[in-house]
């Protein structure tokens, strides 16, 4: 992922409301949204290294990856999706995962990770040193720096999902998803200098990034009610943002039965 805003328990029905996009070469193979066959694991699934970008569970876990900008830094290490496909698949909860994590997690190429069960909720990175931190209620984001840098793209997520949950629009997504698709590029006084240029800033700096080669190929949503029950909707994009369309799973523990 490369831009995420989300909300941990402070809305009255969902204990986890998540909104994202995903950037990425569209040349890079991946499947989308399913329920993967060998493991608990409900998302997207990347057919290069085998993990996962954004991942949840019927348990009511949920796990998002992104990468770290920083074009000095050499992409060294074990892939990164493969954390949320460990974490997702595991039994750890996410206090003893993030407190495990910490001893391996300069072996992976630079990352952040967002791990929530049903109790705690972690945000892990590994540059410039491996850290972890407990995330605290309320509206927070994160894109490819650090937890909550105030990127202009990641502040202007995180105030629409906190005008969303304001309105109280607890079953229709679809402003998160209108948020999701603002194209509109932060001035220049605004933007960050990450060592990729000023152009690629300008590109980068929107919510969605169109490309022929490289840009928003899935938005997703994902809530998780405070009964472990949730739903995760994910919209497809090709080569300069062609849509692909929408799919949407439900997702909780089994029905009590007797």
């Amino acid at each position: 992922m490369c831009l995420i805003a989300f909300a941990w328990q402070t809305h009255p029905r969902w204990r986890l409301v998540l909104a994202g996009n995903r950037d990425e070469f569209h040349a890079r193979p991946s499947a989308p949204l399913a329920r993967w066959n060998e493991l608990p694991i409900v998302g997207g699934r990347d057919l290069e290294a085998g993990g996962t970008w954004l991942g949840v569970t019927d348990a009511g876990r949920c796990c998002v990856v992104t990468n770290v900008r920083d074009p000095r830094d050499p992409q060294l290490g074990a892939s990164r999706g493969l954390l949320a496909t460990d974490y997702l698949a595991g039994t750890a909860d996410a206090t003893v995962h993030a407190q495990q994590l910490l001893a391996q997690a300069a072996g992976y190429r630079p990352f952040n990770l967002l791990t929530f069960d049903a109790k705690a909720a972690f945000y892990l990175g590994n540059r410039p040193e491996p850290r972890a931190q407990a995330v605290t209620p309320g509206v927070h984001g994160l894109s490819n720096a650090d937890f909550n840098t105030p990127w202009p793209k990641t502040r202007t997520l995180m105030a629409r999902l906190g005008a969303w949950i304001e309105r109280g629009d607890a079953d229709d997504f679809a402003p998160l998803f209108t948020a999701l698709a603002d194209e509109r590029q932060a001035p220049d006084a605004d933007l960050p200098d990450t060592g990729i240029g000023l152009e690629r800033e300008r590109w980068l700096s929107a919510a969605f990034i169109r490309g022929e080669r490289y840009g928003t190929r899935a938005s997703t949503v994902v809530a998780i009610a405070h009964d472990g029950h949730g739903v995760i909707v994910e919209r497809g994009f090709g080569p300069e943002g062609r849509f692909l369309g929408e799919s949407r799973l439900d997702f909780g523990p089994p029905a009590a039965t007797g």
